[in-house]
């Protein structure tokens, strides 16, 4: 597990700049994602950030690069949700959000769109380790499934290339499936391929030639 210290997080909360700071509700959001932050650091984070969820997320979070993104959202949790999917589609991170809003209608949807903690009222200081923690440990389970679900998808795909490129071989020159396959491999290895791009490229030549 990486210690927090070494850990980038940019921090997403609302943009209040504009809004009238003599009301209350606006007072206690603040306070709220102050003390947020706050905790954050406490533990010994590394903040490198706090953004608004705008059209804007996607290119700061590029230059940026942090390692995790820490939503701070109220009622507006969904909005600030949305944003933070579209500016991660490219390019996965783990994604924790904190909110006040008892209204979990939501809580399915977010997850299954890659929020990997999703806690209501759950600002004590001695809490936020253990959820980042928990949320790291998920995100990265989750990032090996599906790798290992792409891995197994290509070598499905590979193995029906490599079956055509024997066949077309054994037709075309009359060669065992053995042999067929032999050469597969040795030309992969002479060109330092994977098998199953010598195969395709076997297979691309062949069509362009007829």
């Amino acid at each position: 597990m990486r210690s927090p210290q070494s850990l980038r997080l940019v921090v997403i909360a609302p943009d209040l700049l504009a809004a009238d700071e003599a009301d209350v509700a606006v007072q206690a959001v603040l306070e709220r994602s102050r003390q947020l932050r706050i905790g954050l650091l406490e533990n010994g984070y590394n903040i490198v950030a706090v953004l608004p969820a705008d059209t804007y997320l996607d290119k700061r979070l590029t230059e940026l690069q942090p390692d995790m993104i820490i939503v701070d959202a109220e009622s507006d949790a969904r909005d600030s949700l949305e944003q933070v999917v579209m500016a991660t589609h490219n390019e996965r991170r783990p994604i924790v959000l904190f909110t006040n809003d008892d209204d979990t209608r939501h809580v399915k949807d977010a997850v299954a769109a890659g929020v990997c903690a999703y806690i209501v009222a759950g600002l004590e200081p001695a809490r936020i380790r253990p959820i980042l923690d928990v949320a790291m440990a998920r995100f990265e389970h989750e990032q090996g499934l599906r790798r290992e679900l792409a891995d197994a998808k290509t070598e499905l795909k590979d193995r029906k290339v490599i079956e055509r490129a024997k066949g077309m071989l054994m037709q075309r020159q009359g060669l065992s499936e053995q042999a067929a396959f032999e050469k597969l491999r040795k030309a992969a290895m002479d060109k330092g391929l994977r098998l199953g791009d010598v195969a395709q490229r076997m297979l691309d030549v062949a069509d362009l030639l007829g």
